[in-house]
């Protein structure tokens, strides 16, 4: 039994929505399909995510919604036309569309993060629709209505333990289950979105819950790339991959597969599939528990940016108990997570993302350092990106560190920060944004490029 999960690109038309339909008839033992919303049909297109947050921030500034509504349901209207679907399944996206646009704007963030969710939910029941047309009896299952439930605010999104278990009854259908990603609602009924991926999280869940033998998470190339296609030329396909590696690529900025949507699978033991859906013929890459050894000691190389470090100074920072902890508690009470806390005897750095600050947080934090902790020195740097290298065979492998060091050190670039995991599955580099993309390829070079005899 297989779980498959199409993103946006995979169901932004009905031409596209046609190759899923005929991927999921191809193989009986597809009996889950978790959409995306319509992605974008060309490269200047509007996703129709974005055109829900046009339309849910005219209605929070109390504008006409009527041309923005409009644009939304033209989208879903053309699709179904290509389905050669009649006029019913576009009234009832209008409808909820309308029903959406009035609902309770006090918290404007929940208030967008329904708007939002009204892509996947809609685009579920046309294709649900859809699907029946042409003979293959399915069933739309709107999260709520199946118990995917969720935590409360200010964490972020996440599935309750409880939730697994409500989803699990969907196994027993004899239908083709279509499934919205990307949202969940609390135990009160409050809608919240996931994070970015939030689609890749829902499938992941379902195949958690239904206990899948196989979670197929279709994109639209052909398999994962060892580094950034669009930075480095015809990069090294992956045809195996480790939950750990992906876990640790998918983090710095590997966008194929979310690293948060690779839990609920890991933990069941439920191996992932990456696939196209324009080439569904291709193998793709396997995410695996384990994996054969092979000649590489490195899997994949990933960098991502957006970070800021905060720099602290102490003399004697190393003897004085409990110091780590009072910084990192002055960061949770302003909400801040840190990715990576590298450090000296009497200096520490804490880097984190940069979207979680603010100049009136940076303030707050640098004053309450200094006058709480007593540092002589605190400040922010910023416009940073993290680079990792990955690999289940770096840790029996002498000198890798050392080479990546001089790979870095060939581009003429800063090293700001080098740090290894305990697992040491990967290897990470603080560098300046502006250096990220020269790095990236001399360190594929370094580490991919083939061994030329003379």
């Amino acid at each position: 039994m297989k779980v498959s999960k199409f993103g946006g690109t995979s169901v932004a038309n009905a031409e596209q929505i046609k190759k899923v339909a005929a991927i999921v008839k191809a193989d009986s033992s597809r009996k889950f399909v978790v959409v995306s919303a319509p992605g974008k049909r060309f490269d200047a297109d509007k996703k129709v995510t974005d055109l829900l947050i046009e339309l849910a921030n005219a209605a929070i500034h109390k504008e006409n919604v009527e041309e923005k509504l409009k644009n939304v349901v033209d989208r879903y209207r053309e699709i179904a036309e290509g389905l050669g679907l009649d006029q019913t399944i576009c009234d009832v996206i209008e409808q909820d569309l309308r029903i959406r646009t009035l609902e309770n704007k006090s918290n404007t963030e929940l208030f967008i993060d329904n708007m939002k969710a009204s892509g996947e939910d809609n685009n579920a029941k046309l294709i649900s629709a859809y699907f029946t047309s042409v003979g293959m009896p399915a069933q739309y299952v709107n999260p709520k209505t199946a118990g995917l439930v969720v935590n409360d605010l200010p964490e972020r999104a996440q599935a309750l333990p409880e939730a697994y278990d409500n989803l699990s009854t969907l196994r027993n259908s004899s239908e083709i289950i279509v499934f919205p990603g990307f949202f969940g609602y609390t135990k009160d009924g409050v809608l919240r979105t996931f994070e970015r991926g939030g689609s890749d999280i829902t499938g992941s869940i379902v195949a958690a819950a239904v206990q899948a033998d196989l979670y197929e998470n279709f994109t639209d190339v052909d398999s994962v790339f060892c580094a950034n296609p669009r930075v480095v030329n015809s990069p090294v396909e992956i045809e195996e991959i480790t939950y750990r590696e992906m876990r640790e690529l998918s983090y710095a900025g590997f966008s194929v597969f979310h690293d948060e949507a690779l839990m609920p699978v890991y933990k069941r033991g439920i191996p992932v599939c990456i696939k196209n859906t324009n080439n569904p013929s291709a193998p793709g890459t396997k995410i695996v528990a384990e994996r054969k050894a092979n000649r590489r000691p490195v899997t994949g190389i990933s960098a991502d940016n957006g970070f800021s470090i905060l720099y602290v100074s102490k003399y004697l920072m190393n003897r004085e108990i409990g110091f780590g902890r009072k910084l990192l508690q002055i960061l949770e009470e302003e909400h801040i997570s840190y990715e990576h806390t590298p450090s000296g005897l009497d200096d520490i750095s804490v880097i984190m993302r940069s979207h979680q600050l603010t100049t009136e947080k940076e303030m707050r934090i640098i004053d309450r350092v200094l006058n709480e902790l007593h540092a002589e020195d605190v400040h922010f740097r910023h416009d940073f990106s993290m680079i990792v290298v990955v690999g289940e065979g770096m840790n029996n492998s002498t000198g890798l560190a050392a080479r990546a060091a001089t790979a870095i050190s060939r581009t003429g670039a800063n090293i700001e920060m080098i740090n290894q995991g305990s697992s040491e599955v990967s290897l990470a580099f603080g560098v300046h944004r502006s250096n990220e993309d020269k790095i990236l390829r001399e360190l594929y070079n370094e580490f991919f490029a083939p061994v030329t005899v003379g």
